[in-house]
């Protein structure tokens, strides 16, 4: 979600999968990912203000928690691709300067909503008397909000306008482990990766199995360090075995239209499928998860390094949407509700078809020239002291 994709392309002639500075088509994946998150929100948010559900029964409406899965396999992944190719080309890992680069991508906006859904938004709601209840206060919840556990303010106060914030404060605990471990265990990187995988697995399998609502089990429900492993699996054999890999036949085009098909398929319409052999597929407890983590990372290697991949991805406007999709994701929940107390009683004469056009209209729109204002004025600073490093 967080990661920059780079600034030049693969040398297709003398392919040298150690060398890869930009990944086609991953802005457009990350942005799409980002509107997966926003149309779940809206759906849930829409009926509780009367608005109306629209189409929230579809599947597409409901795929929030898979598309934040996929943002953790493509962190896994680019990070992980980074780290290795630093490893490869210095001999070591600059700790410093991979966490320099990820405080100014990540914490200026993260810390900027956290003022505005904590102290400026709450004072507007109080001020203008809004028909809205922020569960908590900063002075109650600051210390979850600034040491990056915001996941912990909805599990103690319930859902929020900030509850988004939640996979931010994931990532940042996950780059903080990551890159010292990748200075450390020098030989041994795959068995690492394996073991994170294989610990999560066991933790996994006790939290079903205990079944509570403790806050161990939300959090290991909650820290998906699998799903970036599982990318960093990914970004460790295009590194290491990338002619094997994107050789093999599961990358021919016979492979990849039924694969891909499945994975479109099931963001758009896993909800309403009722077969039995795609419950067992895609909803058993703990594998499922796996299963899809797998998925995405064959998504990421087909969409950005198959060069007879059947989606491309490549359109001007997706680097454009992709380049802003932190601000979509991170702007999105406020900008809803903003709509909801501006327009709630106009788009409630409409008909259901007009309201949900004009209210997600609204919405995205809203959305992305919030996210391009904030990124042309506000992040460009950070992302400019960012490239200089």
């Amino acid at each position: 979600m967080l990661i920059s994709t780079a600034k030049f392309e693969l040398n297709k002639k003398n392919t040298d999968y150690k060398s890869i500075a930009y990944f086609n088509g991953l802005n457009a994946l990350r942005f799409f990912a980002a509107l997966l998150v926003l149309l779940h929100h809206n759906a849930v948010i829409r009926p509780k203000y009367g608005i109306g559900e629209g189409f929230g029964w579809l599947g597409i409406f409901r795929d929030g928690g898979y598309a934040v899965s996929f943002f953790f396999v493509l962190s896994g992944f680019l990070i992980t691709y980074i780290l290795l190719k630093e490893k490869d080309k210095t001999q070591t890992i600059s700790i410093k300067r991979f966490y320099l680069k990820r405080i100014l991508r990540i914490w200026p906006l993260y810390y900027l909503l956290i003022i505005l859904g904590s102290i400026i938004i709450p004072f507007l709601i109080s001020y203008f008397d809004i028909d809205y209840q922020i569960p908590y206060t900063f002075h109650e919840t600051w210390y979850y909000f600034i040491f990056f556990l915001p996941g912990l303010v909805t599990f103690y106060y319930g859902h929020h306008i900030l509850e988004p914030l939640w996979s931010i404060g994931v990532e940042e605990i996950f780059y903080l482990l990551w890159a010292p471990l990748f200075k450390f265990i020098k030989k041994h990187i795959l068995l690492l990766i394996l073991s994170i995988i294989i610990i999560k697995i066991i933790l996994s399998i006790i939290s079903f199995y205990w079944d509570d609502n403790s806050i161990e089990t939300y959090l290991v429900n909650t820290y998906k360090f699998e799903a970036m492993s599982i990318g960093g699996i990914g970004a460790y054999m295009v590194f290491y075995k990338g002619n094997i890999i994107l050789n093999n036949i599961i990358f021919k085009r016979y492979f990849q239209i039924p694969i891909l098909s499945i994975i479109l398929v099931f963001l758009l319409f896993n909800v309403n499928i009722k077969l039995k052999f795609w419950k067992a597929i895609f909803f058993t407890p703990i594998v499922s998860n796996y299963i899809l983590y797998l998925l995405y990372v064959y998504l990421i290697i087909c969409i950005s390094l198959v060069d007879k991949s059947i989606i491309k991805l490549r359109w001007k406007g997706f680097k454009f949407l992709g380049d802003i999709s932190y601000g979509i994701y991170m702007y999105h929940m406020p900008i809803s509700f903003m709509v909801i107390f501006s327009f709630k009683k106009y788009l409630l004469r409409m008909g259901m078809i007009s309201n949900f056009i004009i209210y997600y209209a609204l919405v995205i729109g809203g959305t992305i020239l919030i996210s391009l204002i904030s990124k042309l004025f506000f992040e460009n600073y950070f992302l400019k002291l960012k490239d200089s490093i």
